[in-house]
């Protein structure tokens, strides 16, 4: 059984837009070879479209049925289901300011989580970064307490989000090294 001071193999990395969610994921997919899935590419059609509710439900339901995986993505309607079903949440609670650099910097710049690439900062996009504190943030932490069993780790900054990684990468090896012997 795993205890509460470990990550598990169903993660979430939740934050505001620009906090570097897909980033983060990414390279936490990297060291653990867990499968990673951006709901933006699961929402998202390149067409600037979306999916209906009912089949982005029916998609996640699926993945969310997999033994392990990497969910990047905040989409607040479905946080609880996902929480329910994850055993681990990483939150980049960051500062506006930082996710606002975030959003500003990734303009131009293709992404592996998003089926286009942003040619100018969406208002729309800005808005809710401008926001997320007082909007989606209080229900993380609601969630937090309603969900005491799952492993929370909540990162305010990206010098503690990469050092978390390289922590996670030198237990990763010495565990692969044990398990070798």
């Amino acid at each position: 059984m795993k205890t509460k001071e470990m990550i598990g193999k169903k993660i979430l990395v939740i934050g505001s837009p620009g906090s570097g969610k897909s980033t983060f994921a990414k390279r936490l997919h990297e060291q653990s070879d867990i499968p990673l899935f951006h709901l933006d590419n699961l929402w998202w059609r390149p067409d600037r479209t979306h999916i209906s509710r009912d089949e982005f439900d029916r998609l996640l339901g699926i993945l969310l049925g997999q033994n392990a995986w990497i969910l990047d993505g905040d989409y607040s309607r479905t946080l609880e289901r996902r929480v329910a079903a994850c055993d681990s949440v990483i939150f980049l609670d960051y500062p506006v300011e930082v996710c606002m650099e975030g959003i500003t910097a990734r303009i131009g710049q293709p992404r592996p989580d998003l089926p286009w690439t942003e040619q100018e900062l969406d208002p729309e996009l800005e808005d809710m970064v401008r926001h997320y504190r007082e909007t989606k943030r209080p229900a993380i932490y609601a969630l937090k307490v309603a969900y005491p069993d799952r492993y929370w780790l909540i990162l305010e900054d990206r010098a503690q989000a990469d050092e978390w990684l390289r922590t996670y990468k030198a237990v990763r090896a010495v565990a692969d090294k044990l398990r070798m012997k």
